[in-house]
């Protein structure tokens, strides 16, 4: 189980490098002047990934760890909620 999660997190967290690598240039054009409007989009779309893949690492800690899925309207608030508070198979992931 433990083999099976840190390798799934590892690969999360490659991905996650990976994004922040491609989209230094613009986080760094971004930081010392006003984006565009297409830099914005762009700055969007990769906050948006960013999130899933954080996501992703809590979704799969829950299912290898055999804790129930949140589901729902509210899921995502759940996910991330959940995730603060310990259950019998884990401590607080996040604060």
């Amino acid at each position: 189980m433990w083999d099976s999660l840190r390798e799934q997190v590892a690969l999360e967290r490659r991905q996650l490098h990976r994004l922040f690598r491609v989209h230094r240039p613009l986080l760094e054009k971004c930081a010392a002047i006003p984006p565009t409007e297409i830099e914005l989009s762009a700055l969007a779309a990769m906050l948006h990934s960013l999130y899933n893949g954080v996501e992703n690492i809590f979704k799969r800690t829950i299912v290898e760890l055999g804790d129930p899925l949140p589901s729902g309207e509210s899921w995502h608030k759940d996910l991330l909620n959940g995730m603060a508070g310990a259950t019998g198979n884990r401590k607080p992931t996040i604060r």
